[in-house]
């Protein structure tokens, strides 16, 4: 079985920037305040990114709508925020439907919420 990679070295450079502003503000801050630190880190860091961009919702190939991300990194990963006690099967199905309607290969799905960060990464076989 051969190991997917795609995105690794950016998924990577996301997750310690989350890192860093988990170390720096813990747990208990509501998510929009991790979206603005974790904005700062990114932009430190040099990655290019979208904050809350507004993507198509697609259906059967037809866009039925949109919907703001939290992050579109690159224009290739979305980055899902939560700010939870626990994340859920309910959030990582809800990571991998954004993918799937998005036309997205890969997403991270961090949880600023627990006394330690948690995160996944989350891969998609579909081509844009």
């Amino acid at each position: 079985m051969l190991l997917d990679t795609r995105f690794n070295k950016l998924t990577e450079t996301v997750i310690g920037c989350a890192m860093r502003v988990h170390t720096l503000l813990g747990a208990g801050f509501q998510e929009a305040i991790y979206q603005r630190s974790l904005a700062i880190e990114l932009e430190q860091a040099g990655v290019v990114f979208g904050r809350e961009v507004e993507m198509p919702i697609f259906y059967k190939g037809i866009e039925v709508g949109s919907r703001r991300v939290d992050f579109l990194v690159q224009e290739t990963v979305l980055v899902e925020l939560k700010a939870l006690h626990e994340l859920t099967p309910t959030h990582y199905a809800q990571i991998i439907n954004y993918l799937e309607a998005y036309r997205l290969e890969v997403g991270l799905l961090i949880n600023f919420g627990e006394p330690s960060l948690k995160f996944k990464r989350f891969l998609k076989n579909y081509s844009r």
